[in-house]
């Protein structure tokens, strides 16, 4: 081979791997390079370690159960899974709809709009972020309705990620995103106009323990809309496919159990709200949330092939492999789940905190 041909081969290879490396990478416009992957605050050389105390979890699951045993359960996971997650699906953290003739960002958007035009703040009201993750439905909806909005989301990176989009967007000024736990939140009493959680407050053991803090904060005659990860009337639990599908979503969503649709506005009175709407926006008319995920198998499947030679060279830490292996496989279960009807990660309820509280006897 000529030097000429050797030349023109080796700058085909360089602009290949530049391509699939820093072009196809970022699945989103706005996410993470593939060669920036990390562990969050975890350590490189402890990911896999980290990894594996995830999985010994379910190995012991009475713990999951426990509110005392949950934030290391989820901060744990976050740190393993928030610059995947970020690079491979975008700055949001959850599902939507799918719209014919939107792009999926579009469709995001305007699920995380709905949220916020559900529950009538006005420009200037203090609203909460319940699970706010890196921020990307704070900024859709802060800049949507000009409210200034709290995030609360229990992992130190996340914090420090959402920051830096938030002052990147200029929504600093309208985003303020704190640490802590959403069944311990540092917040004073009767101190929000409006409240919201997309996707999030699956993570707590108890529905009714999240739920009593939102409504512990809150102003009196306030809102609050959630969207729920549940199972639906189409589940059944001595279905073992079903029990398969559900305990696939949980182990790799870190879930301490998923709840049943029926369960959501039982939990919501028990603290003392007002049940305003309940309705699963998952179902019809709308079109299947998880088509972006059978959408995306060539790409998962070309992103861990890019992973596996990052994590062999030393860029991306050797544990990613084993996270992004579990993403793809959680993937599957999601899809399953939807296509079965047996899962719902939309389930939206409608809150208000009565004007009055309830005399007690």
């Amino acid at each position: 081979m000529d030097s000429l041909s050797l030349f023109c081969t080796g700058a085909l290879l360089a602009g290949g791997l530049y391509w699939f490396v820093c072009v196809l990478g970022p699945a989103e416009q706005k996410g993470k390079r593939a060669v920036d992957l990390s562990g969050g605050s975890i350590s490189a050389e402890k990911v896999r370690d980290n990894y594996k105390q995830y999985w010994s979890f379910f190995r012991r699951p009475k713990e999951i159960e426990t509110a005392e045993k949950v934030p290391d359960f989820v901060d744990t996971f976050y740190n393993l899974v928030t610059d995947i997650y970020e690079w491979g699906w975008g700055q949001s953290f959850h599902f939507s709809p799918s719209i014919p003739g939107k792009s999926h960002r579009d469709a995001t958007r305007l699920h995380e709009e709905m949220a916020v035009d559900l529950i009538d703040v006005k420009p200037g009201d203090r609203i909460l972020d319940v699970g706010c993750g890196v921020g990307g439905p704070m900024r859709a909806i802060a800049a949507h309705s000009q409210a200034k909005v709290v995030g609360i989301t229990i992992n130190d990176y996340q914090v420090n990620r959402a920051r830096m989009h938030n002052k990147k967007a200029g929504l600093d000024s309208l985003c303020e995103v704190v640490c802590g736990n959403f069944l311990e939140m540092p917040f004073q009493d009767n101190s929000f106009d409006g409240a919201y959680s997309i996707e999030a407050t699956c993570h707590a053991p108890k529905l009714e323990d999240v739920y009593a803090e939102v409504f512990r904060v809150l102003k009196p005659g306030s809102l609050y809309v959630s969207y729920e990860w549940v199972t639906t009337e189409k589940y059944r639990a001595d279905n073992p496919e079903h029990v398969e599908v559900i305990q696939g979503i949980e182990r790799g969503d870190a879930l301490p159990g998923l709840r049943s649709y029926s369960d959501i506005a039982e939990a919501a009175k028990k603290v003392g709200f007002e049940v305003v709407k309940e309705k699963d926006l998952a179902k019809p008319p709308s079109l299947p949330w998880w088509t972006r995920l059978k959408m995306g198998r060539i790409a998962y499947w070309r992103n861990h092939v890019l992973v596996i030679v990052l994590a062999a060279i030393g860029i991306a830490p050797k544990g990613t492999v084993d996270v992004h292996d579990m993403l793809f496989k959680t993937a599957d279960y999601l899809t399953r789940g939807g296509d079965s009807g047996i899962f719902s990660p939309m389930h939206m309820i409608l809150l208000r905190k009565p004007k009055e509280a309830p005399s007690k006897s």
